[in-house]
Parts: structure tokens; sequence; C-alpha cells
């Protein structure tokens, strides 16, 4: 699903990914932890296309194409997803109508037909069953007014709508409380599929309760400096990151 291969990245004259080596087949979640600065959250905005980073040397290749050569827009209509950890509020745009016209340009990119606004609702009620989202926010704008587990609810209704094949959750836990945060990793591991692959970015092993990982890497100066089994956060969660610099 997705191959990155010595990547280096700058943004604002500052390096902030040394060399990061990661592969990530298909139907596989991968959890990235690490101390603040370690460049987690730089990896998720290089995926998703933010243009002030600078790529300074590597290649990261989605499906056997080269993702560096796409604009964020082709990115997330070939399958890539970002959920972010602070999701904004949008002022005049309609969260209804937000996901109808993002869900039928999906459409559009497998060759479908768009859908009527009808045969849509169906569609999202489904969705919004599955992950537990309230329907009285469904009418209000994007996000806004939104709990923080409403915001991250939010996120998590785009993936399960834009069915992508690979989801980038750049700390989904923050700012939860323990009955969000085990409704949101609920949702995420109802969401898993033969089809979809997820990185999980998180400083803390509690959402792992929720959601089991298949491979949790540590991430220290921008780069993977240890790989293991879900039992890695365990250690992580006792010893803290010092131990793996």
């Amino acid at each position: 699903m997705l191959i990155i291969d010595n990547l280096e990245v700058s943004v604002d004259d500052k390096k902030v990914l040394n060399g990061l080596s990661l592969r990530v087949g298909a139907n596989e979640v991968h959890a990235i932890m690490g101390p603040n600065g370690a460049g987690k959250s730089s990896l998720s905005n290089v995926l998703a296309g933010h243009p002030s980073y600078q790529i300074l040397g590597g290649s990261v290749s989605f499906k056997e194409e080269n993702l560096l050569d796409m604009e964020p827009d082709q990115r997330a209509l070939k399958g890539i997803f970002k959920s972010f950890q602070y999701p904004l509020e949008i002022a005049g745009l309609n969260t209804k109508e937000f996901l109808k016209e993002s869900y039928n340009l999906h459409r559009k990119q497998k060759g479908l037909d768009p859908l009527s606004l009808q045969d849509f609702e169906a569609v999202l009620l489904e969705k919004m069953e599955l992950v537990k989202f309230q329907p009285h926010l469904i009418d209000r704008d994007l996000h806004a007014n939104f709990s923080g587990g409403e915001k991250k609810k939010s996120e998590i209704l785009q993936m399960a709508l834009f069915e992508p094949s690979l989801a980038i959750l750049d700390e989904t836990d923050s700012g939860l409380d323990i009955d969000a945060l085990k409704a949101v990793g609920q949702a995420i591991e109802r969401l898993r599929s033969k089809d979809r692959s997820i990185i999980l970015i998180t400083h803390y092993q509690r959402l792992l309760d929720f959601i089991q990982p298949d491979v949790v890497h540590v991430m220290q100066n921008g780069k993977i400096v240890r790989s293991g089994n879900k039992d890695l956060a365990k250690i992580l969660e006792a010893e803290g990151y010092e131990s793996f610099c």
C-alpha cells in the first residue's frame, strides 16, 4: 500500500524528517508513537501533500505510484485520507452539503454517477449509525460548536463515507475524555477492512486499548528508531521515550 524510503523533509528551514523509512501493507494498522517534535505530524502532513514541506530526498510510493508527484486533491481522490489533530470550524459550510459534494467527487473518480440527495442521505444515515454520529449535528456548519469528541467523530464519519485505501489519523485521541476516546476508538476499529490500511499517530497507549495495531513504531528525531508488536506500546507507557533515544 505504502512504501517510504529514506525520506528527508524540511519546513521553515528546519529538518523534520531524517531518512525515515516505512512499509505499510494492505489491511494493516500501524501505530506511530513518539514525543512532541519527533516528526509524527510532519509525516502525516507530507503524505497529505501540505505545500509548506520541502522534500530533500527519498521517495514515497502509494499503490506503486509516486505520491510526491500528486497534488493534495489528487491524493485524496486516489484514496488517501487524513484526519486532523485539531479539526477546524468552517462557518458557512454546511456539514451535510460538504459531505455530499465530497462523496460525489469520490464517486466521479471511480467512474460512477453522483447520488441524488435522497440516495445520499440513505448512505449517510448508515455511516452515521456505524460511527455513532449524533443526527442533530449533520445540519450545522462543519464542526461549528462541536465538542472535541464530536469533531473527531465527524472526521471518522468522513473516513467511513469516503472509504479511503489509506487513512492517516493524526492524534485522534487528543483532547478526548475516556468515553469519547472509547467511542472514537471503537468506530475506527469497525472501519477496518481488507482494502484499507491505517496509520495511527498517537502519544499514548490508551487509544490502543480500543484499536489493535499490527505494528507499533517508535519515532525519534524524524525517523523510526524501533518497531514491534502492540506490546511495544506498553513498554513505552512504562518506560517513556527516553529509553529509545
